[in-house]
C-alpha cells in the first residue's frame, strides 16, 4: 500500500508526471563512516558567511523535500544533527553550480553511499518554495527583501520524487528520520535548513503543505 498524489486535473501540465509515494518499508537504511562536522558557534558562523559573501557573493541552498509513506500519511525525510536539529538534506551550492546539479551533489554526499564516481540516480522534481535573506541573521522572505540591493542569501525547496525502493546510506554521525506533517507543523524545535524563526519554519511548512493539498490528490495504490 502507498500514497499516490497527482496534480489536480485543471492545473496539471502534460510535463508534470503523478507524484508517488511509497511506504517506508520498502527503503533499506544503512550507515557508513562519519562525516567531519565542524562544531562551531552562531558567531563563527555568522563570521565565516559574511566572509564568503564578501569573496563569492549571494549564497544559494538547496534542499530536497522527500516523502514516504508510513499509516496511511505522507512523512518528510529529515537528517537529525547531534540529536538537537533537523535538517532536510541539501546544503550550499559550488560557484556557478547548477542547482538540480548541486542538490543531487549534496544528496549523494549525506544519502547515499561514499562512491565518488557512482550515478545515485536522484529525480529533482518541483521548485516548491524559494527564500531570501537580506542579512544571515535575520529572517528569511518569500520575495527579495525590499530595500536591499544585494540579498546574502537565497534557499531554494525542491520536491525530490524517490522511486518505489531505494537504499540510503548515511553517516554515522547522522539519523534519517521520518517524520509526518502532523508533528511538523508549529513545532519549534525543527529547523530544517537552518536556524530560523518559529514564523518562518511555519511558512516553509504552508509551502509545502499547500503544495500537496492544493496541487496533488491522494488515492491509495
Amino acid at each position: 500500500m502507498g500514497l499516490e498524489m497527482a496534480p489536480v486535473e485543471e492545473e496539471r501540465s502534460p510535463e508534470q508526471p503523478e507524484l508517488q509515494i511509497y511506504p517506508l518499508c520498502r527503503y533499506y537504511f544503512g550507515a557508513r563512516d562519519a562525516r567531519p562536522c565542524a562544531g562551531e558557534t552562531a558567531a563563527d558562523r555568522a563570521l565565516r558567511l559574511k566572509a564568503n559573501f564578501a569573496a563569492r557573493g549571494l549564497r544559494t541552498c538547496v534542499h530536497g523535500v522527500l516523502l514516504v509513506e508510513l499509516s496511511g500519511h505522507p512523512h518528510v525525510l529529515l537528517l537529525q544533527v547531534r540529536n538537537s536539529s533537523f535538517l532536510l538534506p541539501g546544503g550550499r551550492l559550488r560557484p556557478a553550480e547548477q542547482d538540480v546539479q548541486g542538490l543531487k551533489r549534496k544528496l549523494s554526499s549525506k544519502l547515499a553511499a561514499a562512491d565518488r564516481n557512482g550515478d545515485h540516480h536522484w529525480q529533482i522534481g518541483e521548485c516548491i518554495g524559494m527564500w531570501w535573506r537580506s542579512e544571515f541573521e535575520a529572517r528569511p522572505f518569500p520575495y527579495p527583501p525590499p530595500n536591499t540591493r544585494a540579498p546574502k542569501e537565497c534557499v531554494k525547496l525542491f520536491l525530490v520524487r524517490l522511486p518505489m525502493a531505494r537504499q540510503f546510506v548515511v553517516p554515522r554521525n547522522l539519523k534519517l528520520l521520518a517524520v509526518p506533517l502532523s508533528q511538523i507543523h508549529d513545532n519549534p524545535q525543527l529547523q530544517l535548513v537552518h536556524p530560523v524563526s518559529v514564523r518562518t519554519w511555519r511558512r516553509w511548512h504552508k509551502d509545502i503543505h499547500t503544495f500537496l493539498k492544493a496541487s496533488l490528490r491522494k488515492r491509495l495504490i
